[in-house]
């Protein structure tokens, strides 16, 4: 059955490490529901670090050394706070998951086919 990568972008850069608002914590009850809903689809996932924590990682065109440099490559309004990884029978069922994830309500889901290399993909 295909995958699909249902990756969750929010307006600023919430940091989902700290669930310290009593807005925060409706939120998180609301992925918790989802998370149970959506268990038989569920292949994995996670919320990520704030992009403050990001490293960005580069290699210069004609030398090939590779650059570090701290946060996100580009400023976006929306981040990549997360993901998950959705097992469904085509793209509709999991666009159909994908619009119960809370992050919808403010910010946009991208939902993405994953490449299966083991099955010559």
């Amino acid at each position: 059955m295909p995958q699909y990568a249902a990756l969750i972008y929010e307006p600023g850069d919430p940091d989902w490490s700290q669930v310290d608002t009593p807005d925060k914590q409706t939120t998180m009850q609301g992925y918790q529901a989802f998370g149970e809903a959506a268990a038989a689809v569920i292949r994995g996932g996670a919320a990520l670090y704030p992009t403050t924590t990001a490293t960005s990682v580069r290699q210069q065109g004609s030398t090939g050394e590779v650059v570090t440099s701290d946060g996100p490559f580009a400023e976006t309004k929306e981040v990549l706070t997360g993901f998950y990884l959705l097992e469904c029978a085509d793209l509709d069922e999991a666009v159909q998951w994908a619009s119960k994830i809370p992050a919808v309500r403010a910010g946009t889901i991208e939902v993405r086919p994953v490449i299966d290399f083991g099955a010559g993909g």
